[in-house]
């Protein structure tokens, strides 16, 4: 009966993929075309075990990137789906920047798919969202971290809580900031207005992307304040860079959009 009523459905409302609208032939897992499919990287071994980050090299075992190694991170472990770039920075920008927020609930789901074969998500006691200050929440009209968050919450039972981290102070947009400059526009920025709910429990930041960790250690580090347990991270992409990209190489966006936040 489902195959059937999913084939009427089909004739009724073709399905098409979400990064460029081509006709598919039948609902599936996934809505992509085969070529939009091709174009997403997963991130996979080898890879930092901390922050995540992947080596240019395909073969060879899970060791600290320099980063890592010289300095300390304030989370204890963050992870991405797949690379910034093609099918998935198509998704993200029709997501965040058109409204398209049946299609942060499909991207959050495939983070869910990913989420379940990587970690024990019952070791978390709480789902927190990047928060966006008030201001750009009323010009976007919602935040999409919370979307993905709801996506994980109720995928495997966790309590979402987006109240408890706070944005309390408005910065310019990160994009175009080297990493020293993207650490301190949001330096003092984040709060925790409920520490109660955050105290001792363990937590799992969620955002779309990991550009240069900036926005998520910062985050990381104010719950560490508020006396979380641990933080671990989790984005649906990184944008895997070498080194800091000067502003003129940045990808154009959508006028009023940023990307990269995190």
């Amino acid at each position: 009966m489902k195959e059937i009523l999913t084939g009427i459905a089909d004739l009724v409302f073709p399905p098409r993929c979400i990064t460029c609208d081509d006709l598919l032939e039948r609902h599936g897992a996934l809505p992509f075309c085969p070529s939009c499919l091709d174009g997403i990287r997963t991130i996979r071994s080898p890879l930092c075990p901390r922050c995540g980050v992947p080596f240019p090299v395909t073969e060879g075992e899970d060791h600290l990137c320099g980063d890592c190694i010289t300095g300390q991170r304030p989370y204890a472990v963050a992870r991405s789906v797949g690379r910034y770039e093609e099918t998935l920075l198509t998704a993200i920008h029709r997501f965040k920047y058109r409204g398209r927020t049946g299609i942060g609930k499909i991207l959050g789901g495939i983070m869910a798919d990913f989420a379940g074969t990587i970690w024990d998500m019952q070791v978390f006691e709480r789902i927190v969202p990047v928060p966006l200050h008030r201001k750009k929440l009323r010009d976007r009209g919602f935040n999409q971290a919370v979307i993905l968050a709801r996506e994980l919450a109720k995928r495997f039972e966790i309590p979402l809580d987006f109240m408890s981290l706070r944005r309390e102070v408005f910065t310019p947009p990160q994009v175009g900031l080297h990493r020293k400059e993207r650490s301190e526009n949001v330096r003092g920025v984040f709060a925790v207005r409920y520490p109660e709910q955050i105290a001792g429990r363990r937590i799992l930041l969620v955002d779309d992307v990991y550009t240069t960790g900036s926005t998520l250690e910062e985050c990381s580090r104010i719950l560490i304040r508020a006396k979380a347990e641990s933080v671990a991270v989790l984005t649906l992409a990184r944008a895997v860079r070498d080194q800091d990209i000067p502003p003129e190489s940045v990808p154009t966006l959508p006028e009023g959009s940023a990307a990269g936040d995190g």
